[in-house]
């Protein structure tokens, strides 16, 4: 448990190190700037400041503390945007030496966390994210075509009434050779009626039971079921086509896939430098409440995994 629930944390602080690293490599062609020599011109100066410099590496650098908001503006202002707080660091930072704030012992602190920090991150991008490759994604989606199964999928249109007189006074339209999109447009309360009522494909488990099972019940393309009730009133099914459902294409699962393999390559490595370290924490108020946060993260994981595991499943 302790072992699931650590990788279960250690998602949390992937997301954190992925978000604030996704935008500064969007300003750097998509490149994590994980060092200097990665950063495209890295010592151009952009900006000076009296007699300091701002760097190409100094806004990729600031880009990765500030993802968020990054993410949150025009692609055009960020660049700008940047120049703008770094002019306020130099300036500020300047006026703090002056001051003698870069002397005093909470200042060494917070100089210390700043470094792990960054070294943390560097790390990150060196020895995990550089992992995740194009090839490595390709391979993982060959696997995952190979053991692929198809699922039987239907297209189907439907009429839904509030009534089960109503609905049997259109079957007997529909038997009788009424057009079945024609009598959706006007009869139907299903938002979806303005289109005929064409619900589109879906497979096993996407509709309410009843539906379901009159749908996939359907025999023949253009077959037309009795009325069949739900929760949301009577229904008359028409079978538009039947199909096997193919595995989507790479291009539609690659971001995907490359979190799966960016959370795999996370959790192997940290799993790795964990091994033998001894962890304790010594406030025990603050120990019950870390190992009851773990306990609760530790169910929804759980129950998202099922989750997943029962959607591959289908």
């Amino acid at each position: 448990m302790r072992n699931f629930t650590l990788r279960l944390l250690r998602a949390v602080s992937l997301a954190v190190l992925v978000a604030s690293t996704s935008v500064a490599g969007a300003m750097a062609q998509d490149a994590p700037a994980a060092a200097t020599s990665e950063i495209p011109n890295a010592d151009a100066v952009v900006a000076t400041v009296g007699d300091q410099t701002i760097t190409e590496a100094d806004l990729a650098f600031a880009a990765e503390d500030m993802a968020q908001d990054l993410a949150q503006m025009p692609p055009e202002e960020r660049r700008a945007f940047l120049v703008r707080i770094l002019i306020d660091m130099k300036v500020m930072s300047q006026a703090a030496r002056e001051a003698g704030m870069d002397k005093t012992e909470i200042f060494a602190q917070r100089q210390k966390y700043l470094e792990e920090r960054a070294l943390r991150r560097a790390y990150f991008n060196e020895a995990i994210a550089g992992a995740v490759t194009e090839e490595a994604a390709r391979a993982e989606y060959d696997a995952f075509v190979q053991q692929f199964e198809p699922q039987q999928e239907v297209r189907a249109s439907h009429i839904l009434v509030d009534s089960e007189d109503k609905a049997n006074e259109l079957k007997a339209e529909i038997d009788a050779g009424a057009d079945f999109a024609t009598l959706a447009r006007e009869n139907s309360i299903d938002p979806g009626a303005s289109n005929g009522g064409d619900l589109g494909f879906f497979g096993r488990g996407m509709m309410v039971q009843p539906f379901e099972e009159a749908a996939f019940a359907l025999a023949e393309v253009g077959d037309v079921s009795a009325p069949v009730q739900s929760q949301f009133g009577w229904h008359i099914i028409k079978l538009e086509e039947k199909r096997e459902a193919s595995p989507p294409s790479f291009e539609q699962v690659a971001a995907q896939i490359q979190n799966q393999l960016l959370m795999r390559s996370f959790t192997e490595k940290v799993d790795e430098l964990m091994a033998g370290v001894e962890i304790n924490i010594e406030d025990a108020d603050l120990k019950a409440k870390f190992d009851a946060q773990e306990a609760e993260e530790a169910q929804a994981a759980e129950d998202a995994q099922a989750a997943e595991e029962g959607a591959a499943a289908q």
